[in-house]
């Protein structure tokens, strides 16, 4: 479903109204444990733009088809503080208090735009989802978002996706999903480095206070020997 959202800008890189597409594509992958998926990968970076390097070994995501752009991209990163979806009950940080979990392990983009034309960016996102002792069936739909903003400033637009995740009895499992967002321009001399691209979970306030400290599980805590960093 094609969604439209309307958002304004007045700026020196583009003093002129905008408005904002964000496009789900079909493209949907689900992996079951022990697949993996071909091609590169590229990681995450920070909302500071410092380079997040929470695991040893880069995850498995297929790399996007490059395109002709007439200037940089935008920059796309995933947000820090959304970055993992940490269900807790009880009134203790336990392994045994987990519900479902999810981490944000890849993510890809490439743009292009020639003349005046928008700047299309297209972006391909890794989940690697899991289910904790206190998790309810096998199936959970997790929410995530897409945020454009002009670069260091204000958010533009902000558009929510589904994420349906059927686990099939395991304890694990990884989803990449496609999504294309469009960037209409004020002219030919805004480039896409005017504009940020962020990539998170929908997560509560606890969540993202959770997140912020460094704190963690692993996507199967309960199951395993789970792993908190403080």
């Amino acid at each position: 479903m094609r969604r439209v959202f309307k958002i304004s800008l007045a700026s020196a890189a583009a003093a002129a109204a905008l408005s904002a597409l964000l496009v789900p594509l079909a493209a949907q992958a689900q992996v079951r444990p022990g697949q993996q998926q071909p091609g590169g990968s590229e990681r995450g970076e920070n909302a500071d733009g410092s380079q997040q390097n929470e695991r040893a070994r880069a995850p498995r995501i297929a790399p996007l088809r490059r395109s002709a752009a007439a200037g940089p991209c935008p920059y796309v990163k995933i947000l820090y503080d959304a970055a993992r979806y940490v269900e807790l009950t009880g009134d203790r940080v336990a392994a045994s208090n987990v519900g479902y979990t999810g981490e944000i392990e890849g993510l890809t983009s490439d743009c292009a735009y020639q003349s005046d034309e928008p700047i299309t960016v297209h972006t391909r996102v890794l989940f690697n989802l899991g289910r904790g002792p206190q998790a309810q069936g096998d199936a959970r739909t997790y929410r995530y978002w897409i945020a454009v903003t002009e670069r260091n400033k204000a958010v533009l637009a902000k558009e929510y996706f589904d994420l349906p995740v059927d686990f099939d009895g395991a304890s694990t499992a990884s989803v990449s999903q496609d999504q294309v967002v469009v960037i209409p321009r004020a002219d030919a001399t805004t480039s896409g480095d005017n504009f940020e691209i962020l990539v998170g979970f929908d997560v509560t306030p606890q969540m993202a206070e959770f997140n912020r400290t460094g704190s963690r599980f692993r996507v199967n805590a309960g199951t395993a020997a789970p792993t908190t960093n403080q």
